[in-house]
């Protein structure tokens, strides 16, 4: 294992995050060589063989073969830093230090930190994932339908921008012909996935379905009213528009 040019691979399945991590990489260790770029399981398996990287990123959640697949090939061959959305066990999972982790959305001090600790670690031979592996797997259990996280970010155009988008940033979503729209407090946002597949990917605590067309942050809303009509519509922290809320989707404002 050399310590002058260590390799990575970076096994990530969304592609913009996946960019995000190598560029922070380059700027924070210009010295890492990335020798691969993998958006599934199968795909890592192939580049970690033909490679043997020094250090591995890698993402829990991956469609082919889970980061957990690969994690338990990997097991002694590389270093390994999981990528994960799922904070309220991964922390845990990784208290002992020996295993690294970063949260998704990145944060830059966190990465540096990850760095900092696999610097002192490359002249060592990989910890065993033994207990780590063992930890993530004993994950609670849930409904299928809630079998993963709600959905965290989101990559959407702006203009001819793809952007990392926070859910916690959207005031709604909106049909939008072949698209779907994403108000924020500083302009609007566009992706291709349907209304009804982020009714499923997101958290229904957080998102009410107010009109088959519509979805809204209720951390976003201001008052309900009233029109001249009877109609319930929502007013919103930010921005001058009003929602409108569907006769079936009144229940949800009854204690509001």
């Amino acid at each position: 294992m050399s310590l002058i040019a260590p390799t990575a691979v970076v096994a990530e399945d969304e592609a913009a995050l996946r960019g995000e991590l190598v560029e922070q990489l380059g700027k924070l260790w210009p010295e890492l060589s990335i020798v691969g770029e993998a958006a599934d399981g199968l795909e890592a398996l192939r580049l970690l063989d033909q490679h043997r990287p020094d250090l591995l990123f890698l993402d829990i959640e991956m469609p082919g073969a889970t980061g957990l697949d690969v994690a338990r090939q990997v097991n002694g061959r590389a270093h390994v830093v999981f990528v994960t959305a799922y904070d309220h066990y991964a922390i845990a999972a990784f208290d002992e230090g020996a295993v690294d982790y970063l949260l998704k959305p990145l944060a830059g001090a966190r990465l540096f930190t990850a760095i900092t600790r696999l610097k002192a670690r490359l002249g060592q031979a990989p910890a065993p994932l033994g207990g780590v592996l063992d930890q993530l797997g004993q994950r609670p259990a849930a409904a299928p339908s809630a079998a993963r996280a709600p959905l965290r970010w989101i990559n959407a155009s702006v203009g001819q921008t793809l952007r990392l988008i926070t859910v916690d940033e959207v005031l709604f979503f909106q049909s939008d012909n072949k698209y779907t729209r994403l108000a924020l407090k500083d302009g609007e946002a566009l992706i291709r996935k349907p209304l009804k597949e982020l009714i499923d990917e997101l958290d229904p605590q957080q998102f009410w379905q107010i009109h088959r067309s519509t979805l809204v942050n209720v951390n976003a809303i201001a008052s309900v009213s009233r029109d001249f009509r009877g109609r319930m519509q929502l007013k919103l922290k930010h921005g001058s528009e009003m929602l409108l809320v569907a006769e079936s989707c009144t229940h949800l404002f009854r204690q509001m």
